[in-house]
C-alpha cells in the first residue's frame, strides 16, 4: 500500500438511472413497500463505485432489515406523539380548532408549533442513529466501520447548540458545528482504530466570512432605503444580499466540510485531505437543476396542452376511466424521471466530486488495523425513515 491514497468514484450516470427507475416502479408496485429495498440497492451501487488504492468499498445492509427497524419505529412514534397530543388536550389546546375565533385559531398554531418542537428530538436522535446504521453496514478491505451508541447524547447536544445559535442570532454556529461532528466523529471506529476530530472550532468562522457579506448588504441596503426614502434601494440591496446569503451557506458548507476532514486522525496516525470547491458544487447544482427544470416543464406542459384538450370531457365528467389513468401514468412516471435525473445529474456528481477531492495521508498505518466485531445494536433507520431524516444517499 502507498503512503497515500487518492479517492475514486466509477459509478456513471446510465445503470444508475435505470436502477432508480427499476426500483422506483416496484416502490409504487407495492404501495410504498418496496423503497427500504430500494435505497438498500442504490447505496450497494453507489458504495461499490466508490474506491480507494484499488478496493471498492462494500455495503452490506439490507432491505428487510431496514423495514422491520421502520415498523418498530411507527409504533413507538404512534404512542409518543399519541401521548403528546393527550398532554396538549388536558391542558385545553387542540390541534382543530372548536371553531373559528382568533383564540381558537392561535390555540391551534401554538399546538402545531409545540408538536414540531416535540418530534425535533426525535429528529436529532435519528440523525445520529442514522449515520451509525451506515457505518455498521459499510466496509472496506473487508474491515468494518464502526459508532458507538450515544444517539440521545447527540440528540440533547444538538438542542442546546440549537438553542444558542438561535439565540445569538447565528454567531455560535460553527461552535454547533464543530462540537457535534466531534461527538460523532469520537465515537466512530474503522476496525479496531477510533476516529478522532482534531482542530479548533473558532477556525471555522473564516467560513462564515460570506454569510455575514450577504447579511451586511441586506442591512446596510434597509437602512439607506430607509433613510434616504429609496425603496428601490432597498429592494436591490435585499435581492443581492439574499443571494450572496444562499451562496455564503453554501461555502461555509463546503468549507466545514473540508476543515473537519483535514483535522480528523485515525488511531492518532492516518490523516485526511479534502479540497472540495464551492464553484464546482453550485455548478453542479445549477446546471442538474436547470436540466431538469426545462425537460420537465417540457414534459409537464405536453400533459397540461393534452388536458386542456380534453377540459369539456372533465367538466361534463364525461372523461372515461381509462383515459383518466391514461393520464395519469405519463404524469407519474414524469415526477419518477425528475427523481432519477436528480440522483444521476445532481448527487451522484456530488459525490464523485467529493471522493475524488479526499486523499487519505500515512496510509501505511491502515495495514496494522484488524478487524472489528459485528455491531449487532445499531438500528436500521427506523426512525430516520419515519421521520423522512436523512434520507439522501
Amino acid at each position: 500500500m502507498t503512503s497515500q491514497i487518492q479517492g475514486k468514484y466509477f459509478g456513471t450516470g446510465s445503470p444508475l438511472f435505470r436502477l432508480y427507475l427499476k426500483t422506483a416502479i416496484l416502490t409504487i408496485l407495492t404501495l410504498g413497500i418496496y423503497r427500504f429495498w430500494a435505497k438498500t440497492r442504490i447505496r450497494k451501487y453507489i458504495w461499490s463505485a466508490t474506491s480507494g488504492d484499488g478496493d471498492s468499498f462494500e455495503y452490506s445492509g439490507t432491505g428487510l432489515e431496514k423495514f422491520l427497524g421502520f415498523l418498530v419505529a411507527i409504533v413507538i412514534l404512534a404512542i409518543y406523539l399519541g401521548l403528546f397530543q393527550l398532554l396538549l388536550a388536558f391542558i385545553g389546546i387542540s390541534i382543530i380548532p372548536e371553531n373559528e375565533s382568533e383564540a381558537a385559531i392561535a390555540a391551534q398554531a401554538v399546538a402545531i408549533n409545540l408538536s414540531i418542537l416535540a418530534v425535533l428530538p426525535l429528529i436529532l436522535f435519528a440523525q445520529y442513529r442514522a449515520r451509525r446504521y451506515k457505518m455498521a453496514r459499510s466496509r472496506w478491505r473487508g474491515i468494518r466501520f464502526g459508532m458507538e451508541k450515544g444517539a440521545w447524547g447527540y440528540a440533547f447536544r444538538a438542542l442546546g447548540y440549537i438553542f444558542l445559535t438561535i439565540i445569538t442570532l447565528g454567531l455560535l454556529n460553527p461552535l454547533a458545528t464543530f462540537r457535534l461532528e466531534k461527538y460523532m466523529a469520537d465515537r466512530s471506529w474503522y476496525g479496531d482504530a477510533r476516529f478522532e476530530q482534531m482542530g479548533r472550532w473558532q477556525d471555522l468562522y473564516a467560513g462564515m466570512k460570506h454569510v455575514f457579506i450577504g447579511l451586511g448588504i441586506i442591512v446596510v441596503g434597509v437602512i439607506l432605503g430607509i433613510a434616504t426614502e429609496g425603496v428601490w434601494i432597498a429592494a436591490a440591496a435585499g435581492i443581492i444580499g439574499y443571494i450572496w446569503l444562499l451562496i455564503g451557506l453554501i461555502y461555509y458548507r463546503v468549507y466545514a466540510f473540508n476543515y473537519l476532514t483535514q483535522n480528523k486522525v485515525l488511531d492518532g496516525e492516518v490523516q485526511f485531505d479534502a479540497r472540495l470547491e464551492t464553484g464546482a458544487v453550485i455548478g453542479i447544482f445549477l446546471v442538474g437543476t436547470i436540466v431538469i427544470g426545462v425537460l420537465m416543464a417540457v414534459v409537464f406542459g405536453i400533459i397540461g396542452l393534452i388536458v386542456a384538450s380534453m377540459s369539456g370531457a372533465i367538466m361534463a365528467g364525461t372523461l372515461s376511466p381509462v383515459l383518466f389513468v391514461g393520464l395519469a401514468i405519463p404524469y407519474a412516471l414524469a415526477f419518477l424521471i425528475a427523481g432519477g435525473l436528480s440522483l444521476v445529474m445532481i448527487t451522484q456528481p456530488m459525490i464523485k466530486h467529493a471522493v475524488e477531492n479526499m486523499t487519505v495521508l500515512n496510509a501505511d498505518h491502515l495495514d496494522t488495523i484488524r478487524q472489528r466485531a459485528a455491531d449487532t445494536g445499531a438500528d436500521a433507520e427506523g426512525f430516520a425513515d419515519a421521520l423522512d431524516v436523512g434520507g439522501a444517499i
